[in-house]
């Protein structure tokens, strides 16, 4: 016989060499005390009253009947055991005194307190508890995440291995803009350029030549910043992906793990661009075509904003279909064309969450750079070139070394802080649409050594 507590008669003993909690026989019927007749008290004589009671009883202190309280001198029970499968919460289910579906008061064996609803094994909410919580070896569950968990994972990466984090960030953002500065205060920083375009007397060629210099000078800035944001896309999507695992990772490793793939991810990024530029020139081409042929300029203005506007949507659409495509490439240790094939393979059907998620992230990423850029670019406007006021009215055209420096010791906080954000985000959600598509827990929970993990049904998604 079976002594599961809350199943069988008190003081019975388990039998057939099983431990107690073990499932009885179905064709064995199990004994119970009746609903009318109160349970035999220690120390009575069993056979005058007729019952079935064994002879030797046990000592009145190893046992109690259910609604009985402890007898003097008697430890209290132990409490029951948290919720979960095969677990009662604490105050109600079978065992929980007090709760809707215990044995204890209000109720017994029977309904409203009995098996059945609306407490006990019958309900989800009364006696179970719901699902057990999913293993969460490093930062993120191994479940489907929802937008917060993701968000929470990217932080808690940066917070819990600060030290890699960080220390890569900061090197990376110190390392870029001393680059930029070098570039902007020897070379770029041309006040013969800036004053032909801003004199409304300037010829056409020295405004030509002047737009061309901006040009360059920004395309020069804008790789200096790409190539450090490769580099530190790369370097913390090994150190994400091991915090998933519960393990650290130092920055030497880090960059030993991600060398390999650093140029094919410089290729990458370089081939989406390439892809955004051509798609927003195809949108432009017929007014390009019909201010060539030399139409009516109506029309070739209503082509020009129709025509880069469905551009950009294209452009969109396809930037988040391949956005994925950075962490496949680094965690699978794929080629550039592979890589977009997977990502475009994992986005399929969950478009608009991923483009919710990676434009909640881009939006807290921007307010936590303006944060720290934004007090430095006026405090540096303020100390160098024509002052505050020559700053708010667009006439302090080159504000010398001072202002460099000061707003670029801003950018390096923004950029130390805004990296293992966006970094985060983008790997935990290609782990997260690999775990809804590809059951990818199980192979984390492998790797994290998780003992048992998928014998039962993991948790709800909160918010997904």
């Amino acid at each position: 016989m079976n002594d599961t507590p809350g199943w069988a008669s008190p003081g019975s003993a388990p039998s057939d060499g099983r431990e107690p909690g073990a499932s009885a026989p179905a064709d064995r019927p199990v004994p119970a005390v009746p609903a009318e007749q109160p349970a035999e008290q220690p120390g009575t004589d069993p056979e005058g009253s007729g019952s079935k009671w064994s002879k030797e009883q046990p000592p009145p202190s190893q046992w109690s009947a259910p609604t009985g309280a402890p007898a003097p001198g008697q430890a209290p029970p132990p409490p029951p055991p948290g919720p979960g499968w095969g677990g009662r919460p604490p105050g109600g289910g079978h065992g929980g005194p007090g709760g809707p579906g215990g044995y204890g008061p209000p109720g017994g064996y029977g309904p409203p307190g009995g098996y059945g609803p609306p407490g006990g094994y019958g309900a989800w909410g009364g006696g179970w508890g719901g699902p057990p919580p999913a293993a969460k070896p490093g930062v993120i569950p191994l479940r489907p995440l929802g937008v917060g968990e993701i968000l929470d994972g990217a932080v808690s990466t940066m917070r819990t291995h600060w030290r890699t984090v960080l220390g890569i960030s900061l090197a990376v953002a110190v390392v870029t803009e001393v680059a930029v500065i070098l570039l902007q205060g020897l070379v770029l920083n041309d006040t013969e350029t800036t004053d032909s375009l801003s004199d409304p007397s300037a010829s056409l060629s020295e405004v030509s030549r002047a737009a061309g210099e901006v040009m360059l000078s920004s395309v020069a800035v804008l790789l200096i910043s790409l190539v450090g944001t490769i580099i530190a896309t790369a370097l913390l999507t090994t150190v994400t992906s091991r915090a998933v695992l519960g393990r650290s990772v130092s920055a030497g490793e880090a960059w030993r793990d991600a060398r390999p793939q650093v140029l094919k991810l410089f290729g990458l990024i370089v081939l989406m661009g390439l892809i955004a530029v051509g798609v927003l020139l195809v949108g432009a081409l017929p007014g390009i075509v019909v201010a060539i042929a030399g139409g009516p300029g109506g029309a070739i203005a209503a082509l020009l904003v129709l025509g880069i506007l469905a551009g950009a949507i294209v452009t969109v659409w396809l930037l988040i279909r391949f956005s994925l495509a950075s962490p496949a490439l680094m965690l699978e240790k794929q080629g550039i064309t592979k890589s977009l094939g997977r990502s475009a393979k994992l986005v399929r059907g969950s478009w608009w969450r991923v483009f919710g998620i990676q434009f909640l992230a881009t939006i807290i990423a921007n307010i936590v750079s303006s944060l720290a850029v934004v007090p430095f670019t006026v405090l540096g406007a303020y100390l160098g070139g024509d002052g505050f006021s020559g700053f708010l009215q667009g006439t302090n055209s080159n504000y010398g070394w001072t202002f460099l420096v000061v707003s670029g010791i801003g950018s390096v906080i923004g950029s130390m802080l805004t990296f293992p954000i966006n970094a985060g985000v983008t790997v935990l959600l290609y782990i997260d649409q690999r775990i809804r598509r590809e059951a990818l827990d199980l192979e984390l929970a492998r790797a994290a050594d998780v003992e048992d993990y998928g014998a039962g049904t993991p948790g709800a998604v909160p918010g997904s």
